[in-house]
């Protein structure tokens, strides 16, 4: 009985020791930013406009098809009828085969492949503002969930040190060093600190889900809490401008736009111009055989496209005032991002210093405390104090942070970064 109670605990040991253990994937901001790229679903979805748009070029390419007529007459009156015939016979009969092909302009052909061809174009752009959209949303979900590890780590640390202090204590007032009050006061604080870390767990879990929706994966998790995601950008303000007018995604829609208004009026044109149907007819009548040419061409006297040429002008204006409204949204958006980076960054140097203060003022009074130098409330005061600089030292640098992804998505530089 014992020797197999030792094989089977030596099984369960080995399947233990050997059973495949799922670490979680650590992802630096731009790792997450890059496998959003690949897997989020909405993107996989936009990427379907592009390839639509791709069909049109091979349906302008595409020349128009032959037409097959046909029109058969009989004769209805018997007593028309030839001598010695019937119904049947194809004196009694007329028949006309007609084959015809329109023959489009080659402009018009031209202009369609290249309407077609900017439609892509444009397509490809919007996927690419589509991509810059969502790469602001998983930077900042990111940032939401280092945030919140962040948070669970400083209750960790704070509920570790007050938890020492408590198994202390309780041998102190073994001891009748201390009163119950202080061990109760020390308690209470670690019960807090007990509750606030189950609904600080809980913030981060669900963080991490909707991260992992954005980035498209359905592994478990985690970010780079290390990653300081210090990417390059001009330090100039009308550098950053500049670079953000050439290269921001939306503008480049918006351009691209102007040209599909472009192709689109010298379609209209185009499209003016009557296209001529040619082709061969062949006709028997009463058994004697006919054959000849057909021809048609609509005359261009009331009808010319008028609208549609008048409405691609139109659209044309509305794209360009799109782009002058985009430019200047630009300007505001780099301009406001910029300073709010630069007064965040100053917020951030200037709160460094207070982490070590609160540290050191801390452990100094840790140490009085458990001589006996201090009350239990000059600690409790210290620890909360302590608490609530590393908590407002970690929302400065979020802020910081959020300051910083907002100026790589209005600059257009959060695209680079998932590349």
């Amino acid at each position: 009985m014992q020797f197999k109670v030792i094989i089977i605990t030596a099984i369960v040991t080995l399947f233990w020791i050997f059973e495949p253990v799922s670490a979680q994937t650590k992802y630096s901001l731009q790792q997450a930013l890059q496998t959003a790229k690949t897997n989020n679903p909405v993107l996989k979805r936009e990427q379907f406009n592009v390839n639509v748009a791709e069909t049109d070029i091979v349906t302008a390419n595409l020349r128009p098809n032959p037409i097959l007529n046909n029109q058969s007459l009989q004769l209805i009156k018997t007593s028309k009828f030839p001598d010695n015939t019937s119904w049947a016979n194809h004196l009694n009969r007329q028949v006309w085969w007609q084959v015809t092909k329109p023959f489009q302009m080659p402009e018009l052909r031209k202009n369609k492949i290249d309407y077609a061809n900017q439609n892509v174009i444009l397509n490809q752009k919007a996927y690419t503002e589509t991509e810059r959209n969502l790469f602001q949303d998983v930077a900042s979900k990111w940032l939401d969930v280092w945030s919140a590890r962040k948070q669970l780590d400083i209750l960790n640390i704070a509920k570790s040190n007050i938890d020492t202090l408590v198994n202390i204590n309780k041998v102190r007032l073994k001891n009748q060093v201390i009163t119950t009050t202080d061990l109760a006061r020390t308690e209470l604080l670690a019960n807090q600190y007990n509750v606030q870390m189950k609904s600080a767990d809980q913030n981060y879990k669900n963080e991490l889900v909707n991260l992992k929706y954005l980035m498209g994966i359905q592994e478990d998790v985690s970010v780079d809490t290390t990653d300081n995601f210090l990417f390059a950008f001009p330090s100039n303000v009308d550098d950053l401008l500049q670079q953000a007018l050439q290269s921001r995604s939306d503008i480049q829609t918006l351009k691209s736009t102007i040209d599909v208004a472009n192709a689109n009026i010298k379609l209209q044109k185009s499209m003016a111009l009557p296209v001529p149907e040619l082709g061969a007819i062949f006709n028997p009548q009463n058994g004697a055989p006919y054959a000849g040419i057909y021809g048609t061409i609509a005359i261009p006297i009331f009808s010319r496209n008028q609208g549609e040429i008048k409405k691609s002008h139109v659209l044309k204006q509305q794209a360009e005032q799109d782009l002058l409204a985009t430019q200047s949204l630009v300007q505001s958006e780099i301009s406001t991002a910029y300073s709010s980076y630069v007064t965040q960054k100053q917020n951030l140097q200037n709160f460094t210093g207070l982490l070590s203060q609160s540290q050191t003022i801390l452990n100094n009074v840790k140490y009085s405390y458990l001589r006996g130098g201090t009350t239990i409330i000059d600690f409790l005061e210290a620890q909360r104090s302590w608490l609530d600089t590393q908590q407002q030292y970690y929302e400065t640098l979020q802020l910081y942070r959020q300051s910083y992804i907002k100026l790589l998505y209005a600059s257009g530089i959060i695209n680079q970064i998932a590349q």
